[in-house]
């Protein structure tokens, strides 16, 4: 174990508090249709699971004890086939959004039945990420907010070209770019929210112009493992065509097998 290791468990160890998670399951998931027609985007099946249920596995095998779930779009269905989360071994609980808050706002309804830093998440991702990582690594960062991101790459079609003054300088035949996404899984410190109203319509986007502006920006967390967005219905067909090879990544049963 390294030293900054070391160091991660003993801070993690100091402030483990309880394991939670925030789902935001209220999407209309308009890009997956005909999809998500009938049923709401978490509920789509990958192989023999939906999406939500990965992700309660997941949760349950990084130690997390607790799944809050906000609902909107055809909400009734994730309670019906969820529950109460005993099938899984996690607690769960709901908040409803009577209308869009974004991504932040149906946390600020139930701030005060969160933990002191807790792991928020899109309830559309496949990825194979260590939540509980991410969360102790949070925790030791002093952040108020992580970030998890993932490196893209975007070859241009065309030469791109330097201009100064009117003055070609610089040509560059089809370049390659890298760059860091958001993969829509955060670690949040409540502290950052308490200066927020509830029922106010906020985003992440907002979030972090909010915390830039004021000196404090975001922790971000590399992640170079497993990662897909499954809001698009070539991605939902990719993650069961693959389902065999992703099922070892993903299903934590598969993992021990």
């Amino acid at each position: 174990m390294s030293i900054d290791d070391r160091a991660l468990t003993r801070r993690s160890n100091i402030e483990r508090g309880p394991r939670e998670a925030f789902i935001l399951a209220g999407g209309r998931g308009i890009r997956l249709r005909p999809y998500t027609t009938l049923i709401p985007k978490p509920l789509v099946p990958i192989g023999d699971h939906s999406v939500l249920e990965i992700v309660l596995l997941q949760l349950v095998d990084r130690g997390f004890t607790k799944a809050t779930i906000a609902i909107g779009h055809l909400g009734k269905l994730i309670q019906a086939y969820i529950g109460d989360g005993s099938q899984w071994g996690i607690e769960v609980a709901y908040v409803t959004e009577d209308r869009p808050l974004g991504t932040v706002g149906p946390v600020l309804n139930v701030l005060d039945d969160l933990p002191e830093h807790f792991v928020m998440m899109n309830g559309d991702i496949l990825t194979d990420i260590d939540y509980d990582h991410l969360l102790r690594t949070h925790m030791a960062s002093g952040a108020q907010l992580t970030l998890a991101t993932y490196a893209r790459e975007h070859r241009v079609d065309f030469g791109v070209l330097g201009v100064q003054d009117g003055a070609i300088v610089e040509f560059v035949e089809k370049p390659t770019y890298t760059y860091s996404v958001s993969m829509g899984v955060y670690a949040v410190s409540k502290d950052l929210l308490r200066g927020y109203t509830p029922g106010t319509n906020l985003g992440v986007d907002s979030l972090i112009i909010d915390r830039l502006g004021a000196g404090d920006p975001p922790a971000s967390y590399p992640f170079g493992g497993f990662w897909l967005d499954i809001g698009r219905p070539d991605d939902f067909d990719r993650a069961n065509a693959d389902i065999d090879l992703l099922a070892p990544l993903l299903m934590p049963e598969r993992r021990a097998s």
